[in-house]
This record gives C-alpha cells, structure tokens and sequence, in this order.
C-alpha cells in the first residue's frame, strides 16, 4: 500500500524505463540467435542490459540517494550509447549497401536499435529537473509519440516480407496510424475529452499487440518439423507485437502526468527545450 500510495507518473515512467532495458536484452538474445550471434559486438546490448537492470531497481523503488540519481544517469547515457551504435552496425546492412525496396524491407531492422536510444531519454528526463513542472507530461507523450511511428515503421516492413499475405496484418499498420493521430492531438491540443478518448484509444493498442503477440505464438507453432527453438527464432517475432502494449502503457502514463498538471501546455515543451 505504502508503495502505491507514493506511485506518481514520474516513478512510474522510471520503472518503465527498468523493465524495459531487461526486456529489450531477452528481445535482443532471440533476434540475434538468427544468425548465431556472427560479431562478438552483438552480445554488446545484451551486457549493458543484464548489468543495467539491477542498477536502475534503487531509482526505480524510490531510493532518494544522490549516488543513485548519477548512476541513472551514466545508465541513460550508455542507452543512448548502445542505440546509436546499434544503429549504426544495422545501417551497414544490405540496404545501405544497394538502395532498393527488397533491401529496405530484409534488411536488419536500423530502427530497432532506437528503443534503447528512447529508454534513455525518458530516464534523462526522469532525473531532469522537468520531471517536477508540467512538461513533463508532454514530453513522455512526444516519446509515445516516436514509438508509434517506429511501430508504424516496422509493421509495414515486417509484413512486407511476406507480402500481407494475411488482410489481418494491415491491422497493426491501421493501429500505429491511430495512435499517431490521437497522441499528435494530445500534444498539440490537450484536453480532458482528449485525454479519455486517447485512454480508450491506447486500450485498444494494447488489446491489437497482445492478439499480435498470440498470433504470432501459434504462427510459430505451426511451423512443422522445426525445433521449439528455431519456430521462434526463425518464425514471425513473437515479442514485436508487444511494443503496441508497451508504449501505449507509457501513452497512459504520459496522458496521467498531463492531466495531473492541468496548466501543461504543447508549448512547454519548447520553452523545456
């Protein structure tokens, strides 16, 4: 109870932002294992989570220790460290190499890598001094805001590998479309008709990553005689239908933190900036 009491959208984010660095390490183990792990440097975000997580839990439960706030920090930094670089590696895949639409779409995903690079600006701003004013909330939705356009990004290119072959894999496209535009206006024009609606709306992510998340599971199991392993290696990305789930959660906490200051306008943020 006592834990619930002090929850405020700031904590929140924060143990969004721990989670989130230890599931993107398991995320990163499975994507990897397709091809075995082939550059040493591809165990590089798998480390930095494993030692990262049990760094972020004294911050995350509450700890006001001054040590811990730089220690956040220096985590935040090495999150943006690992997601540029990660990008950068993805960049030398096929695509950049001839720039045509089969390389773009079997490339190695250079977006992906970004979610340590968002991880880490939301715990930038969980230990910035804007976590205390109204900006805060408008922030975190222009974060959410990035996510879905990422989300955007990689159901198009994911179900191109095999041509929609299903009508129901527009499904997340139309989805990472409608979170776009409901959190665009929950930025732009805040409102608390807006912020319900965009409750409602970010529910409903949740409910299209978690039928993904199932879909893609029996997907896997109907892959014959393949092993356990290399169904969900080699088969549809079990977890890449959760990133609906995921950042609708930080939505919700975003459109908390708004509603929570009433006076926090679009333009805080670029007076914040």
């Amino acid at each position: 109870m006592k834990l619930l009491e002090r929850l405020s959208p700031q904590r929140a984010v924060h143990v969004f932002v721990a989670m989130n660095i230890a599931f993107l390490g398991l995320d990163i183990v499975v994507a990897h294992m397709m091809n075995g792990f082939a550059e040493r440097i591809e165990w590089a975000p798998v480390v930095f989570s494993a030692v990262a997580t049990p760094l972020l839990v004294p911050g995350a439960v509450g700890s006001e220790r001054p040590v811990f706030a730089t220690v956040d920090k220096l985590v935040a930094w090495g999150a943006i460290l690992v997601g540029v670089l990660g990008m950068i590696f993805h960049l030398e895949s096929g695509f950049f190499e001839e720039q045509t639409l089969r390389n773009l779409v079997y490339s190695a995903p250079f977006v992906a890598p970004l979610s340590y690079v968002g991880v880490g600006l939301l715990l930038l701003l969980v230990r910035s001094e804007e976590a205390a004013t109204p900006a805060f909330g408008p922030w975190v939705l222009l974060l959410a805001l990035g996510g879905f356009i990422g989300n955007f990004g990689l159901s198009v290119l994911d179900h191109a590998q095999n041509g929609f072959f299903r009508p129901s894999e527009w499904v997340p496209v139309a989805a990472a479309a409608l979170g776009i535009g409901f959190l665009s206006m929950a930025i732009v024009s805040p409102s608390p008709t807006l912020t319900r609606t965009s409750m409602v709306m970010m529910a409903i992510e949740v409910v299209v990553g978690v039928s993904g998340f199932v879909l893609h599971v029996q997907a896997n199991f109907g892959h014959g005689t393949a092993s356990f392993v290399d169904r969900f290696v080699f088969g549809a990305p079990a977890f890449a239908p959760l990133l609906f789930a995921n950042v609708a959660l930080l939505a919700c906490i975003g459109l908390w933190a708004t509603q929570a200051s009433p006076r926090a306008q679009p333009s805080t943020v670029a007076t914040a900036s």
